[in-house]
């Protein structure tokens, strides 16, 4: 396994995501999360100027917690791109970095 994300979710968020109906997680365009998922905390990036891609720091797997239990799932990390995500998924109006699930691990 390569590099890994590890994200402790809300109870909601972690029992839609075990259970398959939710594929993909958001983060807001902050500079903690740019500096997290991109290695850079102003990223050079824009939907603006078409550039979608976000996965700079080489994420190949994302290990979400039960919250800040010992209850987690491992999944292959698909990409992270910047755009608009569901809102019935937890998605803010704005622009956010949306993190894409690949299968099931552990």
């Amino acid at each position: 396994m390569g590099k890994t994300l590890y994200l402790p979710l809300k109870k909601e968020w972690y029992e839609m995501i075990e259970s398959g109906v939710k594929t993909e997680e958001y983060r807001e365009i902050k500079p903690y999360w740019s500096k997290r998922l991109t290695g850079v905390e102003h990223p050079l990036f824009s939907v603006r100027y078409g550039y979608r891609s976000a996965n700079q720091n080489g994420y190949t797997h994302i290990k979400f917690s039960y919250g800040y239990t010992k209850r987690t799932m491992t999944f292959e990390l698909k990409g992270i791109t910047i755009g608009k995500g569901k809102k019935e998924w937890g998605a803010s109006d704005e622009d956010v970095f949306i993190i894409k699930l690949g299968k099931r691990t552990e």
